[in-house]
């Protein structure tokens, strides 16, 4: 389907919604629900395409034999549904990925392969399984390669090389797949070969217990971290066979958003990942990690761990299947298995039982859990931002930005400053304290994602350290909702910008006006072109024609002194450097309790402070007690 029927579909929805009231609010919710979607995970839709047909123009011959792909609607180079390692099945299951197995003839890569497995839902599956099952397969180790178009006698070596992006999806590392991010504008434009990665998502990817630990197994094999090595092995495939595509194996930046630029500063801390990458670029990440204690000790440990850990997951398992009666008569059975027993319990679970246990945590399927684990091998057994200071990481140019507005998407549908019906967001009853609430999250995010580790990063290696922060915020309206204001620049909004399909399915009328589509694309081609140089340079500087404002790097030469870039549109600014302090937690807890628009309402600050709780890295729970002079705690407890 062409762009302009994608954009006539849209208007046609919009014109015919249902005239009959509940057909009306359910197809608002509909589109509500999608964009939400849309936004909160990266799933930028593009318009439908006709099935691929295999072009002997792409025919290309890498370590595994000789593969073929087609050509794209944008005109690139695409390989789909490329094995990058073998089923991480049966045995296989919770350990380091092996390299794959050679193709037995020539491998058609046309078609995108099975999203690991997930719960179902707006973000998650592609299988038309209901929301809020399983779905997806445990043999997903699959990537997407996009390049600009080329015949085989023309594909680049040597220096000619064009240098490779690897792209990282988000989810909060339990929903999504590399199939929404189409990278043909991106590759075809600014010359890069661009590869989308899947790993093994939520409990398949992230499982610490010492029974994967026991006997002969390797540190890396029982490290827990299993989706970053699938992030790491596919690096490793990008090594052995990228020169196939034209890539240059020595200048490969890994970049991910939200979830996925989590995994970037995890590639970043990687003993194993050394060596594989030159650059990074982390889009709405934070520089966290988890604890052994917390990923496998009980809640009632004397060092507590998580209530998804992997101990208080085998006790629900057990319950579950009827071999206890509650939890007390679970960890006596527990205690009584040997390992050998306890692997072979887990490898009996089929997906679908083992993520029975876990809750859903909102938007899309994403469920909680213990992830990116310290186990000493794979990741650092110290905190990420120690790690940093210390210079115990990969030391590569490192681009790390958040959006002004992260949390404006959440609180969308959360907020109580925002006027409900049947859950659709209608408009703002009070807007200055729901922005005042977004505000002080979204500069927390910022903290921990850019501010912190950019100061700390920047001590090691210097001026190969940059920040940006992505403002735009020219929606239009949904029905009565100022999206403007609702969303603004929020969480992923900056990915269609930085792919260059400025679409989101038939809600794009909605956020992307057509009365400002061009100031839209030349902002994209700006981010493109800034990408594209740093993985050309490993320094954005103007960008890839030397036509952009200059990117400065960091700055710690003085307290106020230019920190960041802003991408904004021309309207409200333009691309220019930020004269600015960086963040730190304590300032921003104090910018709360001086916001005037929370002067009024200590219930508010308080709040507030608890989301910083929650999130369990910007605040312990004995600092909250001492908020407000202990009025927090005293009027609004912690849960």
């Amino acid at each position: 389907m062409s762009r302009s029927n994608s954009a006539h579909r849209s208007i046609t929805l919009r014109d015919r919604a249902p005239c009959n009231p509940v057909a009306f609010w359910r197809w608002a919710s509909v589109c509500l629900l999608l964009l939400a979607t849309a936004v909160g995970l990266g799933c930028f839709a593009r318009p439908k395409e006709a099935p691929a047909s295999a072009d002997l123009a792409t025919l290309r011959t890498i370590t595994q034999g000789q593969l073929v792909g087609f050509a794209t609607e944008a005109g690139a180079h695409a390989w789909r549904g490329i094995p990058f390692a073998r089923p991480p099945v049966g045995t296989l299951r919770w350990r380091a990925p092996l390299g794959p197995e050679p193709f037995s003839e020539t491998f058609e890569a046309l078609a995108h392969g099975p999203s690991c497995i997930q719960v179902a839902g707006p973000g998650g599956g592609r299988d038309g399984a209901k929301s809020g099952k399983a779905t997806g397969s445990e043999d997903c180790l699959v990537l997407n390669v996009y390049a600009p178009p080329m015949d085989p006698k023309d594909v680049p070596t040597g220096d000619a090389r064009l240098p490779v992006m690897l792209w990282i999806h988000g989810g909060g590392n339990t929903v999504g797949d590399a199939t929404t991010y189409d990278a043909s504008l991106l590759a075809r434009q600014e010359q890069v070969i661009v590869v989308a990665v899947q790993y093994r998502l939520g409990v398949m990817g992230w499982f610490s217990h010492p029974a994967l630990r026991a006997g002969e197994t390797s540190a890396i094999d029982g490290s827990g971290n299993y989706g970053t090595l699938d992030v790491v092995r596919s690096l490793a495939w990008v090594a052995e066979n990228i020169s196939g595509f034209g890539g240059d194996p020595g200048r490969v930046t890994v970049f991910g958003e939200s979830a996925g630029a989590s995994d970037t500063f995890a590639m970043l801390l990687s003993p194993e990942a050394r060596g594989l990458f030159h650059r990074a670029i982390v889009e709405s990440g934070s520089a966290t990690t988890t604890s052994l204690a917390m990923a496998e000790n009980f809640v009632d440990d004397a060092t507590p761990g998580d209530p998804f850990s992997s101990g208080e997951v085998l006790l629900k398992h057990l319950i579950a299947d009827q071999r206890a009666g509650d939890r007390d008569e679970a960890k006596s059975v527990l205690a009584a298995m040997k390992s050998d027993a306890i692997l072979d319990y887990l490898r009996s679970k089929t997906p679908k039982e083992l993520l029975s246990i876990y809750e859903s945590s909102g938007l899309g399927g994403m469920y909680r859990m213990p992830i990116l684990i310290r186990d000493g091998a794979v990741l650092p057994s110290e905190p990420a931002l120690e790690a940093f200071r210390r210079g115990n990481y990969n030391q590569v140019p490192t681009i790390m930005g958040t959006n002004r507005d992260e949390n404006r998407l959440f609180l969308l549908f959360s907020s109580p400053f925002v006027a409900k019906f049947m859950g659709l967001p209608l408009w703002l009853k009070d807007v200055d304290r729901f922005q005042a609430s977004a505000d002080h999250a979204a500069k927390m995010w910022k903290v921990t994602g850019v501010d912190v580790p950019a100061v700390a990063m920047h001590e090691v290696q210097g001026d190969s350290v940059f920040a940006y922060r992505f403002d735009w915020d020219e929606e239009g309206k949904f029905m009565g909702l100022d999206l403007a204001e609702g969303l603004g620049a929020a969480h992923a909004m900056e990915i269609p910008f930085v792919f260059g399909w400025l679409t989101l399915g038939p809600v794009t009328k909605y956020v992307f006006d057509e009365d400002k589509q061009e100031s839209n694309r030349r902002l994209s081609n700006s981010m493109m072109s800034y990408w594209a140089q740093f993985a050309y340079t490993g320094d954005p500087g103007r960008g890839r024609k030397g036509d952009q404002a200059l990117w400065k790097s960091w700055s710690d030469a003085s307290e106020h002194s230019d920190k960041f870039i802003i991408f904004d549109s021309e309207a409200d600014g333009g691309v220019r450097m930020a004269e600015a302090d960086a963040l730190t937690s304590e300032l921003v807890v104090a910018g709360v309790a001086k916001d005037a628009r929370l002067a009024d309402y200590q219930s508010d600050r308080c709040e507030i402070y608890k989301t910083f709780v929650a999130w369990g890295r910007d605040m312990s729970a004995s600092e909250y007690n001492t908020i407000e002079d202990g009025r927090c705690a005293a009027e609004h407890p912690l849960e």
